[in-house]
């Protein structure tokens, strides 16, 4: 096991996070009380391997492994591929001959377009437009789906899709939502360049005919998994859906390989945020619509065209006419990375324009990364803006995302 077999074992049941690790309303929003805190079916594991255990989003989970800093994890993961469990997301099952109008009345995705094992990002929207959540649909086929969707609204999700369901069958409709229970099925983030590379060793399905956003069944290790090509890093990458029992064989054998280490919630934070990509209750939220989200692709052509899914006139009037803000990146060349809340002003003005919503340090850049909410006026790259940390206003400038580029792995 090279440097993974620690000469020690590091058992910590709770540590208390410093701001560089998790950051902004993080703690707030996703700790809990650790007796009420549920063990994946890696936990274990973790504790082998010397994880900094941490209650996140009701769940036991590593912020970082004592074998690497979380500035090493996270060039790790840029540079060869890292483990992270998401055991603690919501995984889905959907069965039914309706199930493709059901999710459409409840999501923008045009599901009846895309082929069979294709996935794609989309969300669940309230009746006036705001993200109740994002999530990863996998059309399995014209009667199956696959969903994952976020741990910190996992009770929220299963009384949306519950009720939404059954008032869908209560109109003589075919549809079927099924939960896998955390102690049912785990899952794991393979992320990295070589990540294919160490999978492809492991599996009987062929990886260069696995693209981005696509999904199939397959062994891994001798298991019998779900392989869904995507990520939360901006590298290439997938997702493993694996019986819980077999959770720790599986990712035990995907760290035989020199290219893996396991990686924890701190890594997992500034890799996502380096790729542009949202954190649901910082960047995104109820209040919130996909337009101003920055996130107007998610909205189908079609579904655009018929303008039958909720919030839509909200939505289609933002689109036509405007938003008064607007999610955009910043960055920062050196001092202190902005917090979430952290105030945002008109350079030329000082008057407030906006706030951040995440920040944290990039390493793969140097500098501070963050994202927020500014005056649509000012969203152009380039636009000089001020931050409020500690009391100081610091220059910073509003910037493209993702702000490193994203391998995802399209076959060309």
């Amino acid at each position: 096991m090279c440097s993974k077999a620690l000469s020690r074992v590091l058992l910590v049941p709770r540590v208390i996070v410093p701001k560089p690790i998790l950051h902004g309303a993080e703690s707030a929003r996703f700790y809990s009380e650790e007796s009420k805190a549920r063990k994946t079916p890696l936990y274990d594991l973790h504790t082998k391997y010397g994880g900094k255990v941490v209650d996140f989003a009701g769940f036991l989970l590593p912020v970082q492994y004592s074998d690497l800093s979380l500035s090493e994890s996270h060039l790790f993961t840029r540079r060869s591929a890292s483990i992270f469990d998401v055991s603690h997301m919501l995984q889905t099952n959907v069965r039914g001959k309706d199930c493709l109008s059901w999710f459409e009345s409840i999501c923008p995705v045009d599901l009846k377009g895309m082929q069979d094992g294709s996935s794609s990002l989309t969300v669940f929207l309230n009746d006036k437009g705001g993200i109740i959540d994002d999530l990863i649909v996998t059309k399995v086929n014209a009667e199956t789906l696959y969903i994952v969707s976020n741990a910190g609204r996992l009770e929220v999700d299963k009384q949306h899709m519950k009720e939404t369901s059954e008032i869908f069958k209560n109109q003589g409709n075919d549809v079927n939502v099924e939960f896998w229970d955390t102690s049912e099925r785990a899952l794991i983030a393979l992320q990295g360049p070589k990540a294919a590379s160490v999978l492809q060793d492991l599996t009987d399905i062929p990886l260069k005919d696995l693209v981005f956003m696509t999904s199939r069944l397959g062994k891994v290790a001798g298991v019998d998994c779900r392989v869904t090509r995507c990520g939360y890093t901006g590298e290439d990458g997938v997702e493993i859906s694996i019986p819980a029992d077999k959770a720790e064989h599986v990712t035990e054998a995907l760290l035989q390989s020199n290219d893996t280490k396991l990686a924890g919630l701190g890594a997992r934070d500034s890799l996502r945020l380096e790729a542009g990509l949202c954190l649901y209750g910082n960047d995104i939220d109820e209040s919130v619509t996909p337009v101003e989200a920055n996130l107007t692709w998610l909205i189908a052509k079609r579904r655009r065209t018929d303008s039958n899914f909720p919030g839509s006139s909200i939505i289609l009037r933002h689109i036509k006419e405007g938003v008064s803000k607007r999610r955009v990146g910043i960055r920062m060349d050196s001092g202190p990375p902005a917090r979430k809340g952290a105030v945002l002003k008109d350079a030329k003005t000082s008057e407030t324009v906006g706030s951040v919503t995440s920040g944290c340090p990039a390493p793969s850049l140097g500098g501070n990364v963050a994202m927020g909410y500014i005056s649509e006026a000012l969203k152009k790259a380039g636009t000089e803006l001020l931050v409020n940390i500690r009391g100081k206003d610091v220059p910073c400038v509003v910037a493209k995302m993702p702000f490193v580029p994203s391998k995802y792995y399209i076959k060309k």
